[in-house]
């Protein structure tokens, strides 16, 4: 009698579940992405993200200020894989040594940041001014936490006091005190009373 009981049970959750996968092909057959559709989805994405405007965060190490990043749009996704926090629009880091004395500043327009592998990928008129007023222009650069350096393969433009040099591919450290052009194209000499 305990055999035909569960029998007849393993029967039914066997038809029960045969019923639920046809049911489940049938819908799947019957949908069709429409634009509705696809905005519910975007709409649903852009909640999982927490926003905000005109966000100051600042860095430190061992209770000494190392930066201050300033984003006019801030957008952090949690259930994204792998996470990440988004800066756009107006982006500018400022890098400081342990006397609180600028190292260097950048400016950029978007920046995405990803904090399981420490790198931040910087986008859209990048230019970052050392000490010194030399200047770096490119349209991407990667920036390694850890490494405390940039890193970039696209074409980089520097000017300093007396040249402005032209290549593609760029190491950097923080501060852009030091940097190495992978392949140098051009390198112009400046007069004292040429503007660029």
């Amino acid at each position: 009698m305990t055999n035909t009981k569960q029998h007849n049970k393993y029967l039914k959750e066997t038809s029960f579940k045969f019923l639920k996968l046809v049911s489940f092909c049938l819908l799947c057959l019957s949908c069709t992405n429409s634009k509705e559709r696809i905005k519910h989805i975007k709409d649903y994405e852009s909640l999982q993200e927490d926003r905000a405007s005109d966000v100051t965060i600042i860095y430190s190490e061992k209770a000494l200020v190392k930066a201050n990043l300033f984003a006019t749009e801030f957008v952090r996704n949690e259930n994204a894989r792998p996470p990440f926090t988004e800066l756009r629009k107006k982006v500018r880091v400022i890098f400081y040594d342990d006397q609180k004395k600028v190292k260097s500043t950048l400016y950029a327009k978007y920046a995405r940041m990803y904090e399981h592998n420490k790198n931040v990928i910087i986008r859209d008129s990048i230019v970052i001014i050392n000490q010194k007023g030399e200047q770096l222009k490119t349209e991407e650069l990667v920036w390694n936490e850890q490494l405390r350096k940039f890193f970039t393969n696209k074409p980089v433009q520097i000017k300093t006091a007396s040249q402005m040099i032209y290549g593609n591919g760029l190491e950097a450290n923080e501060d852009f005190s030091y940097y190495s052009i992978t392949h140098i194209k051009g390198i112009v000499n400046l007069t004292n009373n040429s503007e660029l």
